[in-house]
């Protein structure tokens, strides 16, 4: 890993906010890892935690041991996408969560993955992450790829950390992102590039009193980059209520989207972490569209197409997941009459 602008002043903290999510190292793993000289750099081991860092510098991270499983397989269905010897692609619903962790130690979907593949998942995640490369939300549905051997879980977590790993997202959200909108144009690390392609560019990091929440910072935390475009929108111009956009992530940090999204004022439907309190007025959209948005129950957001370089045969694959019930059902109503 090579350590980003503006590092903290110390290894330990540099690692945590500059390896890879995907590699889904906590920082007390991380801490371990260094007094066990399992962090090197220009070949050398280095077990001093308060180490002085600079940017640009390159360290290695050894995982080269495969922790025994303990999670629980579960006969859990699960909406395969595509699956061979080394890789499995997975259509997730709303609801689950993707692994273990406290208050969802069962009924994830390692739990179910266990089930499925049996003791072909590769190790590297450890006890309850094994194979999980990349995460999406317990209330976001959409396409997870996990890798069942040791190469593939490599390979693909070198893909994420190169954001070359093409994700793309459809999200509704309140408003609609337009570059004639000046308070938009005004809002820190907001711009608009060639076809109206809304770009959000800033920090983020933990917030500082929720530590459930992520928040947009400016000389900390980590970069972070998400693209959208407008697919549709409802309510009459120049100021529609809802619209369905396109995202996609040049990065890929905890709830990018829904933060971001927020950050430029328009938060995603059903979002009650990021997403405010906005209420549609019946005479807007119709009084059976306005309800359904008001009460949505989850963060309107799915993982939608997946697309990577298989990490053992080179091949180039591309995935598709359709539109999720509940968000369709929601479009639908939009669609219909307005009275």
């Amino acid at each position: 890993m090579v350590i980003g602008e503006d590092p903290p002043d110390r290894l330990d903290k540099a690692l945590v906010a500059f390896v890879p999510e995907e590699a889904a190292l906590s920082r007390s793993r991380l801490m371990k890892m260094i007094a066990g000289g399992e962090v090197t750099r220009e070949g050398v081991a280095i077990t001093d935690s308060k180490t002085k860092v600079t940017e640009g510098e390159t360290y290695m991270l050894t995982i080269d041991h495969v922790v025994e499983l303990d999670t629980q397989p579960e006969n859990i269905p699960l909406e395969v996408i595509w699956e061979d010897a080394d890789l499995i692609v997975i259509n997730k619903p709303v609801g689950m969560v993707v692994h273990p962790a406290p208050g969802s130690w069962s009924g994830t979907l390692v739990n179910a993955l266990l089930y499925h593949c049996g003791d072909t998942l590769s190790g590297v995640g450890g006890a309850r992450r094994p194979g999980i490369v990349h995460r999406i939300d317990k209330d976001t549905s959409g396409l997870l790829v996990v890798a069942k051997s040791d190469k593939a879980h490599q390979g693909l977590a070198a893909q994420f950390e190169a954001h070359t790993v093409n994700r793309h997202y459809l999200a509704l959200v309140h408003g609609m992102p337009s570059a004639a909108d000046p308070r938009l144009r005004g809002t820190k690390g907001v711009s608009f590039e060639t076809g109206g392609i809304l770009r959000i560019a800033t920090h983020l990091a933990r917030h500082k009193t929720d530590r459930q929440r992520q928040a947009v910072v400016w000389n900390e935390g980590r970069h972070a980059i998400t693209r959208a475009r407008v697919v549709g929108y409802w309510g009459a111009e120049p100021a529609p209520v809802v619209s369905l956009v396109e995202c996609w992530l040049e990065t890929g940090r905890t709830h990018q989207i829904r933060v971001h999204m927020a950050h430029a004022g328009h938060g995603l439907v059903g979002d009650q972490t990021y997403g405010g309190k906005r209420r549609l007025a019946a005479k807007v959209v119709g009084a059976a569209a306005a309800e359904a948005v008001n009460g949505f129950p989850r963060q309107a957001l799915h993982a939608a197409t997946l697309g990577f370089i298989h990490p053992v045969t080179g091949e180039e694959l591309q995935f598709e997941a359709p539109m999720p019930e509940d968000m369709q059902h929601l479009i639908d109503l939009l669609d219909g009459p307005q009275s």
